[in-house]
């Protein structure tokens, strides 16, 4: 079997899946459905497997699979790009993907949407899969709006629920938002460039890099600036940095397996990945740098002060997940693009971890998500309890394991870089360290020590039926255990094992380009004196003692001295009240964005409805409708999403048209 058909393979496998569970589900039933599609990721990760060690072997590939349409000069077709950057990705996001598949299995065993379930996550890993190996904007496109299309319709999967059809409208406008920023900068890259191929793109940039463009009169923009940056408005939507990080938190109204896959360990990090894979773009735009790191440090710091309030388990590590992308971004601003990706990866592993260990609490209390309703639970809960811990201290930044190594190389590097931003970046970084082990250790003290509060819970609401004070929260079953189990390992080893050549010995190679002038990682690499050198230097250094203070602090407050979270509470008053209301954005986009809409929507229906839907149409197709209606109500969330998809390609069509020699 040659490499190319192994390539296919990848993505196809869980495509496969996909198909059989979606279209078959009612004939293969639950054990059918959930095979199938753990069999493709499967083949997906032995696949990738073997591509990795080909790679290594100093294989790379790169070149069309199938040519779509060719228009004048410009040939559009998918393409694969397998060099050290996308092969780590695919290891990533399959290895990430099988863990989940198994954890479904227990965590959806109730729900009726089973079949469906199993075929949407599928679905994503195929379409995660072509966004990292394509080596061309079109193709990159179509696997951006694909991990869109899965996400929206998985966080509205129990769309029966109020709140998560509004998740998935929020969702679905914040990234239609980033989507067009992300679609203008490829069509510049199209109408200038000439060419949608990566390779091609790269090599002529320099050429460009003293062009200007005037988009406001008497404005010039340098051309690589602009293009970055649209670029980077796509990635900021995809990867939630502020201002469109809105979405991300109420994303959790879909079910836990997906917002470990999707919200914390693959989808989200695309736009990561993007940013590094165009790294050839980015280091001739020092402007652009900046804007990312600004940004990247902004999100970093202030949704980290958000994790500090919140009471629902999932949603605290939501905002960790927001504050660590906020990390990744920095590095990339800093062009420490290799930290950017090691800090992905071990990101991936112990945010897994912990999204799925707070699902197997959620399931032990009966679908409880609060906190405050929890407690004690370590001897009930053994195995969740120590793999959460890991998770915990590796967030935290704790060494040995693999948060410390990835989160103190960005540190190290926002501190080499002398762009503009870099010292509020450094501060934002810094300081996120503190608030990250608080948070973190909050969420497990509350969760795992302490009083259980669960008992007293249910003695109030029932104390007319005497069998439910035995409530006792009991151990996940080994589906929901065994991947806590596996993600716990990479998450206590990764950071030591991988930091040396991700990051010391240019493992990624020609992958990522870094300039010569903003070149942070070499800083680091030149003050290498192996990995327990940089273990001992990390613990005498600020970030380790403000993670162990960050512990510290949370343990006083809620093991030690219970009554100071609320002493704080009322003492902060006003600032409180700012971390209550998130910095007021809902309250803003529900004023500017939802009014505005209303208005809208209010003459268009009285249009579109009251004459040419009642007048005509509706007395005639009745009886067709009552047919079609059973087919459309699960199809009825994606009709949004078809209307902005044929936006999008309307605006293809122009953009195409307009350039047009």
């Amino acid at each position: 079997m040659d490499m190319k058909s192994l390539y296919l393979l990848v993505p196809l496998a869980p495509l496969a899946g996909a198909v059989v569970a979606g279209l078959f589900g009612k004939t293969v039933g639950r054990r059918g459905a959930h095979t199938v599609t753990i069999l493709g990721v499967l083949v997906a990760f032995l696949a990738s497997l073997a591509i990795f060690q080909d790679v290594l072997a100093g294989n790379t590939y790169n070149g069309p699979v199938y040519t779509w349409l060719v228009s004048g000069d410009v040939r559009f077709e998918v393409g694969f790009l397998i060099d050290r950057l996308s092969v780590l990705m695919m290891l990533v996001v399959t290895f990430v993907s099988l863990m989940v598949h198994l954890y479904t299995i227990g965590y959806m065993a109730e729900d009726p949407g089973y079949q469906r379930f199993f075929s949407y996550i599928s679905l994503f890993t195929f379409s995660m899969l072509m966004l990292v190996m394509s080596n061309n904007f079109l193709q990159l496109f179509f696997g951006w709006e694909a991990v869109g299309l899965v996400s929206y319709l998985l966080i509205g999967f129990w769309y029966t629920r109020e709140s998560a059809i509004y998740a998935n409208l929020k969702a679905f406008l914040v990234n239609r938002v980033g989507d067009f920023g992300f679609l203008l900068g490829i069509g510049l890259v199209l109408a200038w460039f000439g060419t949608l191929d990566y390779a091609q793109v790269f090599q002529a940039a320099p050429q460009f890099s003293n062009h200007t463009i005037s988009l406001i009169p008497g404005e010039t923009w340098s051309v690589l600036t602009v293009i970055c940056i649209l670029l980077f408005i796509g990635a900021m939507g995809k990867s939630a940095q502020f201002p469109l990080h809105v979405w991300l938190p109420d994303s959790m109204e879909g079910p836990t397996p997906i917002s470990a896959l999707i919200h914390a360990a693959t989808m989200v990090t695309a736009g990561i990945f993007m940013v590094a894979r165009m790294s050839p773009l980015f280091e001739l735009s020092e402007t652009a740098l900046s804007v990312v790191m600004v940004i990247g440090a902004i999100t970093a710091l202030f949704m980290a002060f958000l994790g500090l309030i919140q009471n629902d388990i999932k949603r605290v590590v939501a905002y960790s997940t927001l504050s660590q992308l906020g990390y990744m971004t920095v590095a990339l601003g800093a062009s420490a693009y290799g930290a950017a990706i090691f800090h992905l990866m071990t990101h991936a592993f112990f945010k897994a971890l912990l999204f799925l260990g707070a699902g197997s609490v959620i399931i032990a209390m009966h679908h409880e998500q609060d906190m405050r309703h929890m407690g004690g639970l370590k001897k009930y809960m053994p195995i969740t309890y120590w793999t959460a811990l890991i998770g915990s201290l590796a967030l935290a930044g704790i060494p040995p394991f693999a948060g410390f190594f990835s989160k103190d190389a960005i540190i190290e590097a926002v501190g080499a870089s002398h762009l503009a931003g870099s010292g509020f970046a450094y501060f934002a970084v810094l300081a996120g360290v503190f608030v990250t082990a608080f948070y973190s250790f909050r969420m497990l003290f509350m969760t795992f020590h302490g009083t259980e509060r669960f008992r007293q819970r249910h003695h109030d609401e029932h104390h007319h039926d005497d069998h439910h004070h035995a409530v006792e929260p009991k151990e996940s079953p080994w589906v929901v255990t065994v991947p806590l189990i596996l993600l716990a390992v990479p998450s206590v080893y990764a950071g030591w094992v991988y930091i040396e050549p991700l990051l010391i010995n240019g493992w990624f190679g020609g992958a990522i380009v870094v300039a010569p002038a903003h070149d942070t990682i070499g800083h680091i690499a030149e003050n290498w004196h192996g990995v327990v050198a940089f273990v001992q230097h990390g613990v005498l250094a600020l970030p380790f003692w403000l993670a162990v203070a960050g512990i510290a602090t949370a343990y006083v407050f809620y093991m030690v001295r219970k009554d100071l979270p609320e002493l704080v509470r009322r003492k902060a008053g006003i600032l409180y009240t700012i971390l209550e209301h998130k910095y007021g954005f809902d309250e803003f986009n529900d004023w500017f964005f939802a009014g505005g809409a209303r208005k809208l929507g209010g003459r268009l229906w009285r249009w579109g409805d009251v004459t040419a839907i009642d007048g005509w149409l509706v007395n005639g197709s009745a009886r067709l409708v009552g047919r079609i209606a059973g087919v459309v109500r699960h199809l009825q969330s994606g009709y949004i999403y078809h209307y902005a998809f044929a936006m999008i390609i309307g605006v293809v069509v122009m953009v195409t048209w307009f350039v047009q020699p």
